[in-house]
């Protein structure tokens, strides 16, 4: 078994690289697009970097997945792989905004084992192991247990019209941090309907299911992770007891943007 003293203090250690060259704590940073709308910056590769160097030394034996990395597809061939975004929520980094983590999972035969979420500008350090439960700052939490879908806590800055029987909460740009508060039970409700990377939910799908949430993609689906194509058509993370009323409130949308990923 993988020692997660360890890995938690690389971590750590990750976020506070992070935090080092954040415009929140007076820092500059040089960024840049990888294609318009899609802004990267040095830290991302300073952390990607250590990070590469860091769980590659505690797991040789692992594949690598990472947004600021090439695919290599040799990783189909590893039963375990690191699925690794070293800065989510990118934007609100750049903008000074606390709204960002640095995300680490460890998948094993297609499924998270471990997830953990590394959040400095917020004080929040995200953990959970298959198993054995979901932890924020060491300390347990559980997943919302709303029973009714209507008013149910989204976190967004607006909703469309047809989503207006639900309620705005603070929304941080990392979907990971998003996908988190349902699993502390700050909100209810996270969904997205876009083709969207492994590498964003694999750590906080993990941590959601451990505290008690409901996990699937959009169609309601459950998620596969280290698949050649490494993308799933949205994601749905809700109270147990509302997560059949959002699958069916988003179906039509579902089925007009997107179609269920192959597994």
């Amino acid at each position: 078994m993988i020692d997660a003293q360890r890995l938690q203090s690389i971590l750590s250690e990750a976020g506070r690289i992070a935090h080092g060259q954040w415009p929140g704590a007076g820092h500059t940073v040089r960024s840049w697009e990888k294609k318009p709308g899609d802004p990267v910056c040095e830290a991302d590769l300073a952390v990607d970097a250590f990070l590469k160097r860091e769980l590659g030394a505690l797991l040789p034996s692992a594949g690598w997945l990472s947004e600021e990395t090439g695919d290599d597809h040799a990783r189909l061939g590893n039963s375990l792989i690191w699925v690794v975004d070293p800065i989510d929520g990118t934007r609100d980094f750049l903008r000074g905004r606390p709204g960002w983590c640095v995300s680490v999972a460890l998948v094993s035969a297609g499924r998270p084992l471990i997830g953990m979420l590394a959040a400095p500008a917020r004080g929040e350090f995200w953990s959970a192991v298959a198993g054995k439960g979901a932890f924020l700052n060491g300390e347990p939490i559980a997943a919302s247990r709303r029973e009714v879908f209507e008013g149910a806590r989204v976190p967004a800055d607006s909703l469309p019209k047809a989503d207006r029987m639900l309620e705005c909460v603070a929304k941080p740009n990392s979907i990971a941090l998003r996908i988190a508060m349902v699993a502390s039970g700050e909100a209810d409700l996270v969904a997205t309907l876009r083709w969207g990377f492994e590498w964003d939910i694999a750590a906080a799908t993990l941590i959601a299911r451990e505290a008690g949430a409901a996990v699937s993609d959009a169609f309601g689906a459950k998620l596969d992770y280290n698949k050649r194509d490494p993308r799933a058509f949205g994601v749905l993370v809700s109270a147990p007891a509302i997560h059949g009323a959002a699958v069916e409130h988003l179906a039509g949308r579902a089925s007009e943007i997107g179609r269920p990923a192959a597994s």
